[in-house]
């Protein structure tokens, strides 16, 4: 599949490209001389900080950026620290344009490592400026002035790096100088934040309006949650008897506002899952059960799963045809299953799991169970058939496993948050149709390949850059709709061709990165489409398990055990981590998914096994 697009750059001054001359240099020295600089490098009383997010620890928002990620070491202050490569003729920039007044004096700094960095100024309307260090191996600060023309309201404000020259480092950029058209300058933080009402999941907040603010930002643990036109919001999607920091920021036509003082709020105790979901294990083992047909693998009885698998998918209920959106759920006929159980057997066994604290799914789908509910009567078909299902064995609930076609997006289909896709629309009002009959016990789990997921980072819509297959992101309005409800993604890191990672690299199945880069992109969010503005937001890491197969017949893939220890170690302590950066640290991390458990008892239960000896 082909790499995305470069994201467009703003032009830059030739000084921007190489080393300045040596009368450029001169000039610099001299104008740092006290009593020749023409002006004072301490911030005026009416003067702001113009930059967005110049710390980066809201990631990249603000920025565009091309070969560029985040990084908790080394940082100057806070806990992150923008970390990008050059490589070929990229040199790696990230930029942002802030709003200005004109004929105003403006002051940019900024704290870098590495070699050949800079930090520079373009569409000034005067001289466009830049400054740079040939090496820095620690945190050394650039700073550069201009002066704004007489037409001059937007400046663009950058940062680069130099060809071939390794990767560089920034950290607290600040623009000091009046504010933008409008206000004259951001307004001030907002005060009297509280929480005002806890649950085991949501916190809602409150805080008292500033003046001249058109909108409010919560920031959750330092990262950006939400942006409101009101003084009060709820943070959802929060993990049970934890504690979280909340700030808010005011903005306006001139920027943002510092953050507010932080408040501190512990959710109540709760259920282990996503969406309310009750009694899953701090980490979780997730297998399928080949229920319906047999394979090389061999048929094996319910009741003969071993202990260790906390959620168990039976495998699987398919659709009467496609775009029928009517599911059934025959089990495997005693013809290719000699040791089927019969129906009452099976249903004592799923009574026995659930006794012994496990939960039993109907996966829906599968390789050959193609599922388009492309009108409101396969919807409604979809719903009915479903809980008969469920209702008729009882179950716990349902997990989605749509491949092939089942979903893929229309041309004109290019925002995730409000998808307009028949297929993608009618399965988000299903599920949560489901989920609100059953009530907060259900559990909803989805097992996307990773082209329906990941690779909405480079690809989403055909429309938008053409070309790409249009299941690329396809499963991301829906996760983005259940996001509150969903138990567990675990998608499968299988049977898949090499997936860019949030390092802008490509990688590939067969080792420890693959897991760990995919799994790090669901816990941090990525930028859909390489649209910073549309920002596909992290996953608790209580809803996340790592889909792998179980045995080298299962599927392409297969990592040995060492390599399923390394891909936990890395997210979950970050240690014995390979080439690939990750962006935190998850214990909180739900487990691993495997197909299947079959295959898994073919192979004298390694995969089990491993799991096991990680997690206790």
């Amino acid at each position: 599949m082909d790499r995305a697009p470069r994201v467009p750059r703003a032009p830059r001054s030739s000084r921007a490209r190489r080393p300045r001359s040596v009368l450029a240099l001169l000039t610099a020295a001299l104008l740092a001389v006290p009593g020749i600089t023409a002006l004072s490098s301490a911030a005026r009383a009416a003067d702001a900080d113009l930059a967005t997010n110049g710390g980066f620890e809201s990631g990249l928002d603000g920025w565009t950026c091309t070969a560029a990620t985040t990084v908790d070491a080394p940082v100057h202050s806070g806990s992150s620290a923008l970390q990008a490569t050059p490589a070929g003729s990229d040199d790696a920039q990230c930029a942002q344009t802030v709003t200005v007044q004109p004929n105003s004096t403006y002051t940019l700094s900024g704290y870098v490592r590495g070699s050949y960095v800079y930090l520079g100024a373009n569409g000034t309307g005067t001289t466009d400026v830049s400054t740079w260090t040939q090496s820095a191996p620690d945190w050394q600060r650039l700073t550069t002035t201009f002066t704004t023309g007489a037409a001059t309201t937007k400046v663009t404000v950058y940062t680069h790096g130099w060809y071939g020259t390794g990767a560089y480092y920034a950290d607290d950029i600040t623009l000091v100088g009046p504010g933008g058209s409008g206000t004259g300058q951001p307004p001030a933080p907002p005060a009297g934040l509280t929480a005002a009402s806890v649950t085991s999941s949501s916190v809602a907040l409150s805080w008292s309006a500033v003046s001249g603010a058109t909108s409010y930002t919560v920031y959750r643990d330092g990262t950006r949650s939400q942006t409101v036109t009101g003084t009060s919001a709820t943070v959802t999607g929060l993990s049970a008897s934890t504690a979280y920091g909340f700030q808010v920021t005011a903005s306006n036509g001139a920027g943002e506002s510092a953050k507010s003082a932080v408040v501190t709020a512990t959710t109540g105790a709760g259920g282990g899952g996503g969406g309310g979901s009750t009694d899953l294990p701090a980490h979780a083992l997730v297998g399928y059960l080949h229920s319906s047909f047999a394979n090389g693998s061999g048929y094996t009885r319910l009741a003969d799963v071993p202990d260790s698998w906390d959620v168990i998918d039976l495998a699987f209920g398919e659709p009467t045809s496609p775009t029928s959106g009517d599911i059934r759920f025959n089990r495997c006929p005693v013809t290719e299953c000699p040791n089927v159980e019969s129906d009452a057997d099976f249903k004592a066994a799923i009574k026995a799991e659930q006794a012994a604290g496990k939960k039993v799914l109907i996966s829906i789908g599968g390789q050959n169970g193609q599922v388009q509910l492309t009108t409101a009567a396969a919807r409604d078909a979809f719903v009915s058939s479903v809980s008969n299902i469920i209702d008729t064995w009882g179950l716990d609930g349902l997990d989605i496993d749509f491949e092939g076609h089942s979903l893929s997006l229309d041309t004109n289909d290019t925002d995730f948050k409000n998808p307009t896709t028949p297929v993608i629309v009618n399965l988000i009002s299903a599920l949560k149709t489901l989920k609100a009959k059953y009530g907060s016990k259900f559990v909803l789990t989805m097992a996307p390949e990773t082209f329906f997921v990941q690779n909405g980072y480079q690809y989403y819509g055909t429309g938008k850059w053409g070309g790409q297959d249009p299941r690329c992101g396809a499963y991301l309005p829906v996760v983005y709709a259940l996001r509150d409800d969903l138990t567990l993604l675990h998608v499968q890191d299988y049977n898949s061709g090499p997936i860019m990672g949030l390092d802008n690299q490509y990688h590939s199945m067969g080792g420890a990165d693959f897991h760990i880069a995919m799994t790090d992109m669901l816990l941090t969010g990525f930028p859909v489409a390489g649209d910073p503005n549309n920002v596909f937001p992290p996953l608790r890491p209580d809803q996340v398990a790592i889909g792998m197969p179980a045995s080298t017949n299962a599927g392409n893939g297969y990592v040995a055990p060492s390599e399923v220890t390394k891909t936990l170690d890395c997210l979950t302590k970050k240690t014995n981590c390979g080439s690939y950066a990750t962006h935190g640290t998850w214990p909180a991390l739900r487990g691993l998914m495997t197909w299947s458990v079959n295959w898994d008892r073919y192979s004298n239960w390694e995969f089990q096994k491993t799991f096991d000896a990680y997690f206790g």
